[in-house]
């Protein structure tokens, strides 16, 4: 292999090696840095790391290559999500800072383990190869293991770690299950070539492994998005977690699962369309229905949030449904206000329980606007977009879902969706109206460290910016989409 084959393999791919390589860095000069500022220096150097990830990327956007014998893709389709992906990243570490001081968590390993789950996430979002999806997805979900244990003094955290590492080594042992069927029906494992060889069965009957490994596959798909049924997980994990690890759970691995799923079935499974169509439908459906009326029954903040989390899935699950550019555009574009809106509302919840409240129920918000209303003010920016009220971005990450559904004949799904929208928006106000309705049960101060009044002001920003102009970021995700189909 020469110089002149290797060298384009590396600049397409450069983001992930930055990433990976500076993950290693940081690991050995935790071993050498000493004194109470180390967690501050090593977060500045986190958050440069992705800066120039993302830079890198940036500077790729527009182009369209396969490296690595056919095993990793650069276009415009994974350059979105890595964006989406960088952008939480940077949030969380910011999030992070002071918190880990608090917790007395130690930072080098932290920040180390978010760049290797970050790196495994933008493998995966590349991947032009079921191997390499399977590489992406192990690197991510062992650094997210490690992560959910963290507070390894605290019995929930490692109760948290042991469900996720034993349900997500299920998950994974399923979806290799359906790589190795596919294999042996196509005799490849790259997603070009396996569309090809599976281009016979769209005309005629289906070869029951096929089904059977479609169905593996998008099992093992589903679990990383926590939809239903594969989310009994998700509220133990999310509670157990650290709060900052919570808020990274909730957003970046669901935008680099489904940007695995629309790759795979719209790029590997064109063929199959009818059985996996069906199926994603009926679990967007379930999806949709459990996470909205199990957050109804929530006492504690993070559960809802959990359940809220569950029901998002199932509104970009829709836009799968409804396919096509519109349809996939209205899924990148939802995941994007997703992670505006979901990290806003957990740095909130940081806030609290880092200053005020040790114990994360609901009714530790109750009149908060009294005592501090620029906060309880976000919390309503946040919490109104969540729920879908205009004009907040959310608003117009669900219009846009529903009308792709019914632009596509889906007029039925579109009717669940706006009526268990109605149902959601009841858990998101009630918080609301103990905010701004009820008195506060005692006084207290809240700090509000310079790092997260950053991802504060970041997050509202992308939260209003994209509900007052969400044209333009819209055609940037269709014409995103154009690489993928």
């Amino acid at each position: 292999m020469d110089l002149d084959t290797v060298l384009p393999w590396i600049l397409i791919s450069l983001p992930e090696i930055i990433v990976l390589a500076a993950a290693t860095g940081l690991l050995l000069l935790d071993l050498v840095l000493r004194g109470p500022g180390r967690g501050v220096v090593l977060a500045r150097l986190a958050i440069g790391i992705v800066a120039v990830a993302a830079f890198t990327s940036w500077t790729l956007a527009g182009t369209t290559a396969l490296g690595y014998s056919g095993l990793f893709v650069i276009d415009d389709f994974a350059t979105f999500f890595k964006m989406v992906l960088y952008l939480a990243t940077w949030l969380v570490i910011l999030l992070s800072i002071d918190y880990l001081r608090i917790e007395g968590s130690p930072p080098g390993e932290y920040y180390a383990l978010l760049l290797y789950a970050l790196a495994g996430m933008l493998i995966m979002v590349s991947a032009a190869d079921l191997i390499t999806i399977y590489v992406g997805l192990e690197l991510m979900s062992l650094s997210f293991y490690v992560l959910v244990g963290f507070r390894h003094r605290d019995p929930r955290s490692t109760e948290a770690a042991i469900k996720y590492l034993i349900l997500g080594g299920l998950a994974t042992a399923i979806l290799l299950y359906g790589v190795s069927l596919g294999y042996g029906l196509t005799g490849t494992t790259q997603l070009a070539d396996f569309a090809t060889a599976l281009r016979g069965e769209a005309s005629g009957e289906h070869d029951p492994f096929l089904v059977l490994a479609t169905v593996l596959m998008l099992t093992g798909f589903v679990f990383k998005i926590a939809a239903v049924p594969f989310h009994m997980w998700v509220p133990d994990v999310y509670e157990g977690a650290p709060t900052s690890i919570t808020a990274y759970l909730s957003v970046a691995p669901k935008a680099a699962a489904f940007a695995v799923i629309l790759r795979v079935l719209y790029g590997a499974l064109p063929a199959t369309n009818d059985i996996w169509l069906l199926l994603v439908t009926v679990i967007a459906v379930a999806t949709l229905a459990i996470g909205t009326f199990v957050a109804l029954v929530q006492s504690n903040i993070k559960r809802m949030l959990a359940y809220s989390s569950i029901a998002h899935a199932g509104y970009a699950l829709l836009g799968i449904v409804a396919g096509g550019a519109d349809g996939m555009a209205s899924v990148m574009f939802y995941l994007l206000i997703y992670a505006f809106m979901n990290l806003g509302i957990f740095a909130a919840v940081i806030l609290m329980h880092s200053n005020a409240m040790r114990s994360e129920a609901i009714d530790d918000y109750r009149g908060l606007n009294r005592n501090h209303p620029g906060l309880a003010l976000l919390m309503l920016i946040f919490l109104f977009s969540l729920a879908g009220i205009p004009p907040t971005a959310g608003f117009f990450a669900k219009f846009y879902i529903f009308f792709a559904l019914i632009d596509t004949g889906h007029v039925a799904l579109a009717v669940i969706a706006v009526l268990m929208s109605v149902v959601a928006a009841y858990f998101y106000l009630r918080v609301v109206m103990l905010i701004y309705m009820q008195d506060p049960e005692q006084s207290f101060a809240i700090a509000t460290p310079r790092p997260v009044r950053i991802a504060l002001a970041v997050a509202v920003a992308g939260t209003l910016l994209l509900g007052v102009l969400p044209a333009w970021f819209l055609d940037l995700a269709r014409n995103s989409t154009l690489t993928l189909t």
